[in-house]
């Protein structure tokens, strides 16, 4: 599906531009139909590389747009919409991936009649791999909850849900990549430990998680199927699985969701 109008993303970081790249290169959208502002010269010099225009203010980029990707950090949220707001029309789409701010911080700021999809994606976007999680608010319609999604599967994975669910996507697939990022190190460590070379190690361990994800998603069996598939009564698997059992690897991971919860929840208050 391919977009209509104009798409403008308020911040050119990391996600910001993730997601820009991932519509272009699947042709979802034309260079020449979107539009970015962002403070620093260097992100702005990154959209023009793409052949993207440059608004000269955040109101601008409101006044010219008819979907606006709001890409700032939780914390500039609030001076982001106060600069956009002379130039924001109800008619235009408020698409919102700022871990925490829910739609209801948007419309208050910018006003109730304000159509807000508020999304959590994740970095793997980067690489046209991402997961996001999707809320609309009530007074969206259903092209709006369309063009959400037309935008976030350009880059991966989307799953709409009630936004009440959305901190829990951000702990579980927002945060996740780092989670996964941390294990591999730790793996790497200790296969170093009994010898194999690093460079080695972190190539088997990342192809290990990307083969495991591909395997789970292809399959369309549970996690738990393929995890006993794999676990040889006494053999290696086995013995592993113990041990992190007897670590309280479960207790642990769900006290580490339960702290990122807990976080994007104190984000957007």
């Amino acid at each position: 599906m391919a977009l209509s109008g104009t798409v403008g993303f308020l911040g050119f970081g990391n996600m910001g531009g993730a997601i820009l790249r991932g519509l272009i290169g699947t042709r979802t959208i034309t260079a020449d139909r979107a539009l970015v502002y962002d403070v620093l010269e260097d992100k702005r010099a990154a959209a023009a590389d793409l052949g993207v225009a440059v608004a000269s203010s955040p109101q601008d980029l409101a006044r010219a747009c008819n979907t606006v990707v709001l890409a700032v950090k939780p914390q500039s949220m609030a001076d982001a919409l106060e600069q956009m707001k002379p130039g924001f029309s109800p008619n235009t789409l408020i698409v919102t991936i700022a871990a925490g701010i829910s739609s209801g911080y948007i419309q208050e700021r910018l006003g109730a009649d304000a159509r807000v999809v508020r999304v959590m994606p994740n970095t793997p976007a980067l690489v046209n791999t991402g997961a996001a999680g999707i809320a609309v608010s009530g007074n969206c319609t259903k092209d709006d909850a369309a063009t959400a999604r037309t935008i976030f599967e350009s880059i991966g994975i989307a799953e709409t849900m009630p936004e009440a669910l959305i901190d829990a996507v951000t702990a579980l697939s927002g945060s996740g990549p780092a989670y996964f990022f941390y294990m591999v190190e730790c793996l790497v460590q200790a296969a170093t430990a009994h010898g194999l070379d690093a460079d080695q190690a972190t190539r088997l361990a990342a192809q290990t998680v990307l083969g495991a994800g591909r395997l789970m998603l292809e399959s369309g069996e549970a996690p738990s199927v393929l995890r006993e598939r794999v676990t040889s009564k006494g053999g290696t698997t086995a013995a592993a699985l113990e041990a992190f059992r007897a670590g309280g690897f479960e207790r642990l991971i769900a006290s580490g969701i339960d702290a990122a919860v807990a976080r994007a929840k104190e984000l957007g208050q």
